[in-house]
């Protein structure tokens, strides 16, 4: 326990020092987190309305695709994004984007998506059959039927966006896998820890994790309590 106490006081310390490099490394990844939930909040929700609201062939197909695309293993994801961007093999190589942020945010934005929608979709067809019904005898059109579900499951569609940015904070496989880890540049919380843990720096690695539950618990609260005021 006397480990945990002496990392837990070197967390504050780091906190309280005020050093540029540690306030950077903190910067990017809420940036690149948000970024991602955003993107994946915008496309995921309004398609999985759609998956909810439409009778289509194929949609038994598309849910359970989504359904197992919510566990895609992080490394995977981070291989794929990286041929797509490599230089010498890659279809998007062109635009020389590996080991930049932007190619972090694509692979997290192919992680969060899924989530974003299935979690969505589950909160969407637990909604009272009554909420369509009515909406449509009162001659509704489709964009007032949208509104009024975001506005029912909009509960469950924090949680599916809580969950998500929860997946994204934690990542380390396919951001350190596609940006390089490098300093200054594309160095987050996860990589920052796993590059002290690789060498030797236990202690340095487990208060920039205390660091990272503390900023995770930070966000998530405050998300938790918007969600709740809103419901």
């Amino acid at each position: 326990m006397e480990y945990f106490a002496e990392a837990f006081s070197k967390a504050l310390s780091l906190l309280f020092s005020l050093d540029g490099e540690l306030y950077r490394i903190i910067f990017l990844t809420l940036k690149i987190s948000a970024e991602a939930l955003i993107i994946s909040s915008i496309i995921g929700i309004p398609l999985a309305a759609i998956l909810f609201m439409k009778d289509f062939t194929g949609k038994g197909i598309i849910l359970n695709i989504v359904s197992t695309f919510m566990g895609l293993p992080p490394v995977v994801v981070g291989l794929f994004v990286y041929i797509l961007l490599s230089n010498q093999m890659g279809l998007f190589g062109s635009f020389r984007l590996l080991f930049t942020p932007v190619a972090m945010v694509i692979a997290q934005v192919i992680l969060a998506l899924p989530i974003v929608m299935g979690l969505t979709h589950t909160s969407l067809i637990s909604l009272d059959a009554l909420v369509i019904k009515t909406s449509v005898t009162m001659g509704a059109s489709p964009f007032q039927i949208f509104i009024t579900i975001m506005r029912e499951a909009r509960y469950g569609i924090g949680t599916a966006v809580i969950t998500a940015f929860g997946r994204l904070m934690a990542e380390v496989g396919a951001v350190m896998m596609v940006g390089g880890n490098v300093r200054y540049q594309t160095r987050v919380m996860t990589t920052a820890i796993a590059l002290h843990k690789g060498m030797g720096e236990f202690q340095t690695a487990l208060a920039l994790g205390i660091i990272l539950l503390l900023l995770s618990f930070i966000i998530n609260f405050f998300l938790q309590f918007l969600k709740g005021r809103r419901a």
